[in-house]
């Protein structure tokens, strides 16, 4: 196991800058998602660590020592990419077996090499089908046993399940993170996806614009997020401008009592739609009791997303559909101070 850290790593492209002063530690064993949107620099990122790119300036360190000039094969490091890039003409045993066969390892420990790592990602009834015979979740766990077959010191994911159906990538994704526990493999993970990265990993490294937005556990950066683009981004929809006087917060649908630390001013409150109650009638009186009308309904499947018109604004609140509210019904909103988050930069 590996830690890597960089510190204050910038990558120029002629005059533009893809990545902007970096500063990241990934614990030894820590599995950790790089996630933006497109373009925002998590891929030049990886590829920094993996050694395919020079940082312009920064370091990059594994255990504490520069490798940012160290040569990609020198590195030991594996890397698994979008397109699994398997060799048509050769079985899944001699796909995973390659890499071994180019540093001329002994054929003996290739053969137990390839038995253990077989079983591991429970490939050993395909091991003699061809690539266009098996399925993409299949094709993509031979490629990653193509790279853990050599041992290497840190795991690289450039958006591996991006070539997946939904329910093959749900299986996938607890896959992954079942065999890196079990390998306790550094593991950094590249994705555009907020699910992928909130389920997979042990910290969240969000980037915008070549700039490191923030680096947190997934339910930190859920319920806790640093800026309102973050929130925005990581799917929050009921984020209101809101005057900050003491411990409560005044919006268009009117005061909040909140838990957390804030200065007085101008900011938003944040409240997450799971963690509002919805009442058909009005509850004994509580703290951050609001009164509105449902306007909008969406049904999908396990959840309902109600839209409640709160005076000016509108509220989501999610729940399980364990019951149908009509719309137009007229409802009482409740949210513990505890789950108002303020946002102030």
């Amino acid at each position: 196991m590996t830690a890597v850290q960089l510190k204050g790593v910038r990558k120029d492209f002629g005059g533009f800058t893809a990545i902007s002063n970096i500063d990241l530690d990934i614990r030894s064993g820590e599995l950790v998602a790089l996630l933006g949107p497109s373009g925002c620099g998590k891929t030049t990122t990886l590829r920094m660590i993996a050694g395919l790119e020079v940082p312009s300036d920064g370091q990059i360190l594994f255990d504490g020592k520069d490798v940012s000039e160290v040569a990609v094969q020198k590195r030991n490091v594996g890397m698994v990419f979008q397109r699994y890039a398997l060799f048509p003409h050769m079985t899944v045993e001699k796909n995973v077996a390659f890499g071994l066969k180019v540093r001329g390892t002994d054929k003996a420990e290739i053969e137990q090499r390839l038995e253990d790592i077989l079983d591991v990602v429970q490939l050993q009834q395909f091991r003699h089908r061809f690539p266009a015979q098996l399925s993409g979740g299949q094709m993509q766990r031979v490629a990653i046993a193509r790279t853990l077959i050599t041992n290497p010191s840190v795991l690289m994911m450039d958006e591996p399940l991006a070539n997946l159906d939904t329910k093959l990538r749900g299986e996938m994704r607890r896959f992954i993170r079942d065999l890196q526990q079990r390998l306790g493999i550094t593991t950094i993970f590249v994705t555009h996806d907020q699910i992928e990265a909130m389920e997979l990993a042990d910290r969240v490294a969000v980037i915008f614009d070549g700039k490191l937005a923030q680096y947190d556990a997934p339910d930190a950066l859920y319920k806790r997020p640093g800026s309102i683009d973050i929130a925005d981004f990581m799917g929050a929809t009921n984020v209101f401008e809101a005057m900050i006087r003491g411990k409560t917060a005044t919006a268009p649908f009117g005061s909040l009592a909140f838990a957390t630390d804030a200065t007085d001013g101008p900011a938003h409150v944040m409240l997450r739609g799971e963690a509002i109650d919805l009442h058909l009638a009005e509850p004994p009186e509580t703290q951050n009791q609001i009164r509105g009308r449902v306007s909008a309904r969406e049904f999908f499947g396990a959840n309902i997303t109600y839209t409640v018109a709160c005076g000016d604004a509108q509220i989501q609140v999610i729940e399980q559909s364990r019951r149908m509210v009509d719309l137009d019904q007229e409802v009482w909103l409740t949210i513990p101070p505890d789950r108002i988050w303020i946002i102030q930069n």
